[in-house]
């Protein structure tokens, strides 16, 4: 196998478990927010700058002014872009040096985008009703038992994405036409739609 597969995904869907079970599934790479890790490593930005950026469109002057400071040394090629450019760029950078290592599993962060001219990629988008992705959340954390706040959370984390997607691909987050591939994860659950995924990916490799 030789593909570089992406997921994007709405809030409480499983995403990342899926994204997981694919890539233990072909003995491949896996990457999520360790991806952040190596861009700030590899590109000199502070880490946490990559952290609070991450998945967030940021358009506020004072903002990219006040922490400036703390991204790029002057010999930066990116010394003269905002902030929450710089770090796209960067993370933007680091996926296609991912995907020109070898096959893997990348989760989010535009990463379809990123790699819209990689010949070997295939792009999913995973999705489930609101209901079932807050009886989700609610069962894998026991302490978290307001339906009400939880609700409020996907729908600002979906909102968050679905910005952050629109802004910096000329896709639109969550459309059929910007995937190959969509998936309502709830019909199957997470390793049925593991294994739908793998079938897919195995009759168009």
């Amino acid at each position: 196998m030789n593909t570089v597969i992406t997921i994007g995904r709405q809030f409480g869907r499983g995403g990342r478990d899926i994204g997981e079970k694919l890539a233990s599934h072909y003995g491949i790479a896996f990457y999520d927010k360790d991806l952040l890790k190596r861009a700030a490593k590899e590109s000199g930005i502070c880490p946490e700058l990559f952290e609070n950026n991450d998945e967030k469109p940021t358009s506020s002057f004072l903002y990219n002014l006040v922490t400036d400071t703390y991204s790029f040394g002057y010999s930066s090629p990116y010394i003269e872009m905002p902030l929450s450019h710089k770090v796209f760029l960067a993370q933007f950078d680091t996926i296609k040096k991912i995907a020109q290592e070898g096959p893997c599993v990348i989760v989010g962060r535009c990463a379809d985008y990123a790699l819209s001219d990689f010949g070997n990629r295939i792009s999913v988008f995973i999705y489930a009703p609101l209901e079932d992705r807050i009886k989700r959340i609610t069962d894998k954390y026991p302490d978290v038992n307001d339906p009400s706040k939880i609700k409020d959370m996907i729908i600002k984390t979906d909102k968050s994405r679905a910005n952050y997607y629109n802004y910096y691909s000329s896709k639109k987050w969550g459309r059929a036409d910007s995937y190959d591939l969509c998936v309502n994860s709830s019909i199957l659950g997470i390793d049925g739609t593991v294994d739908l995924i793998s079938d897919f990916i195995d009759k168009i490799s």
